[in-house]
């Protein structure tokens, strides 16, 4: 009996000794409590009692950042989500630097996103994630160096706004597009008066042109089913006419 517990102790013990690691896979050492090495892929032989290994996945990690209540510095309440993707580089800072560094990477990048962009006004939100999520990046990965985790990129998902802030955008848009459309209008009715400006000169100094274009006037009336008549008198007649007129004498 004695004997057969001390053979099943020592094939558990034998078994024990080897480990296979995936390609993704990094083990971390310990022996008798201390670090060791890192060791990995493939397969990895340990003495029993004297060293310990602890698994560490290399593989891209997609942690999903719950919606956040920010304030932007035009004082605009509003919910911001985002996902951030990271991994580990270094495995034994990511060991033993940190207790847990999926929790820590949660809460790194809920506390800098709250701050990042509490810094900035609602339309930088709504017109510059680019910008704000590599600013975010670039402070994640800067603290989670000292972790040995590198953070790959941050994107801000949604930024969501109650009824009456959406309203109000609605309105200022609306606003925007008339002011543009007057703009437009009033620059068009310039352009126009400058033509006619100088279409006008062209007539005065060619008295002939405004025969021609009496002319095309009535061509243009006789198109349609008007029943105005038109008679078009020619101000050198005009002239003549009131020339030949007797001057009242003044009292």
């Amino acid at each position: 009996m004695f004997y057969g517990i001390m053979i099943a102790v020592v094939a558990v013990l034998l078994f024990s000794m080897f480990n296979v690691l995936m390609e993704y896979e990094r083990g971390v050492i310990f022996v008798l409590g201390r670090f060791w090495k890192v060791k990995g892929p493939g397969l990895i032989i340990l003495i029993p009692v004297i060293q310990r290994m602890v698994k560490i996945g290399l593989r891209t990690v997609v942690m999903d950042v719950p919606s956040q209540d920010v304030i932007s510095r035009d004082n605009v309440s509003v919910k911001v989500n985002a996902v951030v993707y990271f991994r580990v580089v270094e495995p034994d800072k990511a060991l033993i630097q940190v207790e847990n560094y999926y929790e820590a990477i949660s809460q790194l990048a809920q506390t800098t996103l709250r701050s990042v962009l509490g810094q900035h006004e609602l339309d930088e939100m709504l017109s510059e994630r680019e910008k704000l999520n590599a600013d975010v990046q670039k402070i994640l990965d800067g603290q989670a160096n000292a972790w040995g985790i590198k953070v790959a990129n941050v994107e801000i998902k949604h930024v969501d706004l109650d009824e009456s802030m959406i309203r109000a955008i609605a309105k200022q848009a609306e606003a925007e597009r008339e002011r543009r459309a007057k703009v437009i209008h009033a620059d068009g009715e310039f352009q126009a008066s400058a033509q006619l400006t100088k279409a006008a000169e062209v007539l005065a100094a060619q008295p002939q042109a405004i025969q021609l274009r009496y002319l095309q006037t009535l061509s243009d009336i006789g198109q349609t089913n008007s029943t105005l008549i038109v008679f078009p008198i020619p101000m050198e007649m005009l002239k003549a006419y009131q020339a030949a007129l007797p001057t009242t004498p003044q009292k």
